[in-house]
């Protein structure tokens, strides 16, 4: 698929999720559809939750998980080829430096072994990830060739190895992520 209209079709599960929809779960005063059409497929809503930060439960985004088939196996998600969508809704400013740590961290902590990430394409991927300011939307849409990265519309990264892919979406969903309570309601499955 051509790069604009993918970068379409993003822009329009992003609209979906920012706007309403029939039938939607309410978090944070966010709606999020049950149901977003990504390059033709239907993706259902498998789980949504809050990232919070310090015993104060400062609120820094909301994040919703969409997979083509639910499920609450995390393995089973990673190693899926489907299409996934995370959309992440920012309620916080977070500077680029503590965005591009953040993920450092977390490709390190759920890269394990066998998983191994070329160095330039981590350096490439850390120098692409702006600051984020409230209100931004983060769009990873993974496919069996990779993952498209957009912010508030505008891509900003094509991860072209299913594996880095893979590594991105487990920072969320892997053996170590930065909230495990997040995993956990990212991973309800279907209602």
């Amino acid at each position: 698929m051509a790069m604009p209209v993918r970068r379409a079709v993003v822009m329009a599960a992003i609209i979906l999720f920012v706007c309403c929809a029939a039938r939607a779960a309410v978090l944070d005063g966010i709606q999020l559809p049950e149901t977003l059409e990504v390059d033709g497929t239907t993706l259902r809503l498998n789980g949504y939750g809050l990232r919070t930060y310090s015993l104060l439960g400062i609120h820094i985004y909301i994040a919703a998980l969409y997979l083509q088939h639910p499920s609450t196996d995390p393995e089973q998600i990673l190693q899926s080829p489907d299409t996934k969508l995370l959309i992440v809704k920012f309620e916080r400013n977070v500077s680029a430096d503590a965005s591009r740590n953040s993920w450092r961290e977390g490709l390190q902590n759920n890269c394990q072994a066998p998983c191994q990430l070329d160095p330039d394409d981590l350096a490439n991927f850390l120098a692409a990830i702006p600051a984020i300011h409230a209100g931004d939307n983060y769009s990873l849409l993974f496919t069996r060739d990779g993952a498209t990265v957009t912010v508030s519309g505008q891509q900003v990264g094509v991860i072209s190895h299913p594996n880095f892919a893979t590594a991105m979406l487990a920072t969320f969903l892997g053996p170590r992520p930065a909230s495990p309570t997040l995993k956990q309601e990212l991973l309800k499955g279907p209602a």
